[in-house]
């Protein structure tokens, strides 16, 4: 483990008071997507309240890992904020490239307690389950689905269905249900033009189809490892059930997707759904106030649920991200300046309104919030019901494998989902045997 090269946290928050009368050149490091637009636009608030001025550092999702990583590895200097993803948590602790937060979020009055408790265990804490924060939840987000209400609303589609499949055009309940309508719309003529079912996670190079599989595995009955051992994954990963998940997933893209999706991830599944190429698309909740403002499919041609429930569970994949003070920047007093400020209700429920997805429950608990918006209460059913891949050091590692495993098998249509769990038993045994941890 490195040597943390930062001033200890109680002396961090010693300095608090003194670092407020400096002005300092903070730079925040994201990914480069919509939310990252909408948190320039709220950080205005900051630089007028604080003197501090801020840059920003955003780079697009299939490089951002990379990217980020090698600053942190490196001990690069460019991050004074992080808005790391989930995964990095682990990492970011035990490598030293986190500033803890413990003490500066007591001397602060930032209680964990007052944030969604999946956000707190994905974005925040490492080792799991306990005390130790390394960030605070920054962006809560979950994979969910957006599909084209108006089509759903049509008397002879509604017709149609009904009598093929005896129950509404509506919402699927189920994923069974949800492939039932992609089937349903695949190659279908609607308005003139052919249309698909849906346009779901496929992307072989960085995460796409991790995050999106899981979402079907997890509802099969697929684990991580046993309860007892979480490093034993032999009859958890590739159980019956989570065999049973990944031949549902092959079965989803077989039946139902637009041609030349074989390599899709976040833009290529929102490029389809608001060209209208799409009945369904799964995608991170954070595309939905795009979905609700475009000119074609927004307006309350939309709906949104979400991930439905499998035979053995009803989960979604975890998205989102905390905010984390860089060890190595030499700005820490006014990095963590910004977090108390960005922790504060009002400010919360600002980064709301503009298109953030904030996890403070005084927001997300408000009496309102639900009717806030046409995707607030799908929202919350969706990180009711997170999720999240591993989030060990070696996380990177374990997720080439997946990503290498699944694709082969789905897309490609190599060997059985049988082989390709067991396959990725070998590899995630062989890095956690690697790091010690069998």
């Amino acid at each position: 483990m490195k040597t943390m090269p930062l001033l200890a946290s109680s002396a961090l928050v010693a300095a608090l008071g003194a670092a407020e009368a400096r002005a300092a050149d903070l730079t925040l490091c994201w990914a480069a997507w919509d939310p990252a637009n909408a948190l320039i636009e709220l950080s205005k608030d900051f630089e007028a309240q604080s003197g501090h001025k801020m840059s920003f550092e955003f780079v697009p999702w299939p490089n951002f890992a990379d990217r980020m990583l090698n600053e942190l590895n490196s001990g690069g200097q460019l991050c004074d904020l992080m808005i790391g993803d989930s995964q990095w948590i682990g990492l970011g602790a035990e490598a030293g490239h986190y500033v803890k937060l413990n003490d500066f979020f007591d001397a602060n009055g930032i209680d964990m307690a007052d944030f969604i408790p999946a956000t707190v265990t994905g974005y925040a804490e490492w080792p799991k389950g306990t005390p130790n924060y390394w960030a605070l939840p920054a962006f809560g987000d979950v994979v969910g689905w957006t599909y084209r209400k108006d089509w759903f609303e049509k008397p002879e589609l509604q017709k149609e269905f009904s009598e093929k499949y005896g129950r509404d055009l509506a919402p699927p309940k189920t994923l069974e249900e949800l492939k039932d309508i992609a089937e349903f719309f695949q190659e279908r003529e609607i308005d003139g033009k052919t249309v698909y079912g849906a346009a779901i996670y496929t992307e072989r190079g960085s995460e796409g189809i991790t995050m999106g599989v899981t979402n079907a595995l997890y509802n099969y009955g697929f684990q991580y490892g046993s309860p007892e051992n979480p490093y034993e994954l032999d009859g958890y990963v590739n159980s019956p059930g989570a065999v049973e998940g990944l031949e549902f997933y092959k079965a989803l893209y077989d039946c139902c997707t637009p041609p030349g999706s074989s390599d899709w991830y976040m833009s290529e599944d929102i490029d389809a759904y608001k060209s209208g190429q799409v009945a369904l698309q799964m995608n991170f909740a954070f595309i939905w106030p795009g979905v609700e403002a475009d000119p074609n499919v927004g307006g309350g041609k939309s709906g949104y649920f979400a991930n439905p429930a499998g035979p053995a569970g009803h989960f979604a994949q975890l998205g989102g991200q905390g905010i984390s003070v860089v060890s190595y920047s030499d700005q820490q007093e006014a990095a963590l300046e910004y977090i108390r400020w960005f922790a504060q209700p009002e400010v919360q429920k600002k980064w709301w309104s503009l298109g953030g997805y904030s996890a403070l429950k005084a927001v997300v608990e408000d009496p309102g919030f639900a009717t806030s918006q046409p995707y607030a209460q799908t929202f919350l059913d969706s990180m009711a019901i997170v999720k999240d891949f591993w989030a060990e050091p070696s996380y990177a590692s374990l997720l080439l494998s997946m990503q290498d495993r699944v694709h082969k098998y789905v897309v490609a249509g190599q060997g059985t989902a049988q082989e390709a769990l067991d396959g990725l038993v070998e590899d995630w045994t062989e890095v956690f045997e690697d790091d010690g941890k069998i």
